[in-house]
């Protein structure tokens, strides 16, 4: 089953039913409607996304994606949830705990991540329309999904737990650093510009390079 579980903290509200008939559906038809749907979504946006246009792009009938999903809203905040799901499930599989360097440890949770957008390419735009989207008929639901606390405290966990930190200068905060590199994934996301066709290798090569510029300012020097 690839849809997200319905006991995780990311599982979305009541509009969003994990119907039976949808994930019941093979894996590879699964995936070709969400990419399809989030494809759509990205280009057009949650309101000019119509519901003919969804099926187009997701390869099947205007009457298939109301049966699926209910509603477009439901449909939506699924995405969501599924591309959040997506993520921290191939984190939680392959990242090493071995990795104990903080930014090593970033390297390879974005690595991981533009491994995962490689795999679904409509997956970066959907979720930069996601963060941005104004529509009030999902603007409250998508900025209280990612505002959920455990969302921090999951990332953070991930991210931070058994790391060495005593690299670090007393003055900075690991914490803190992760923030702001998030921030700057954010940021990065409205540079895109919806652009589905980005060269991930070059996002990660800029994103390293930041990464470095930090770590030569936040280590203490005998770790440079």
């Amino acid at each position: 089953m690839i849809s997200p579980s319905t006991d995780s903290v990311y599982s979305v509200y009541s509009e969003v039913h994990m119907l039976e008939k949808f994930e019941s559906l093979p894996a590879e038809k699964q995936n070709a409607i969400l990419n399809g749907a989030m494809s759509c979504f990205a280009a057009n946006g949650y309101k000019k996304a119509s519901a003919s246009d969804i099926a187009g792009a997701a390869g099947i009938s205007k009457a298939m994606v109301f049966h699926y999903f209910g509603t477009k809203k439901a449909l939506y905040l699924y995405l969501v949830d599924f591309c959040c799901q997506m993520m921290v499930g191939e984190i939680r599989e392959r990242l090493d705990p071995a990795v104990t360097d903080f930014f090593d440890r970033i390297k390879q949770a974005t690595t991981i991540k533009l491994s995962v957008l490689g795999k679904h390419p409509a997956m970066l735009g959907f979720l930069e329309g996601t963060y941005f989207e104004t529509d009030e008929e999902v603007r409250g639901a998508v900025q209280a999904y990612y505002a959920q606390e455990e969302w921090e405290q999951v990332r953070t966990r991930m991210t931070l737990e058994n790391l060495d930190v005593s690299k670090f200068k007393d003055t900075a905060d690991p914490a803190l650093v992760l923030k702001l590199l998030v921030r700057f994934a954010y940021g990065y996301l409205n540079m895109t510009n919806g652009k589905l066709d980005l060269e991930l290798d070059s996002m990660l090569r800029e994103f390293e390079a930041c990464m470095a510029l930090m770590k030569t300012h936040l280590y203490k020097p005998e770790y440079l």
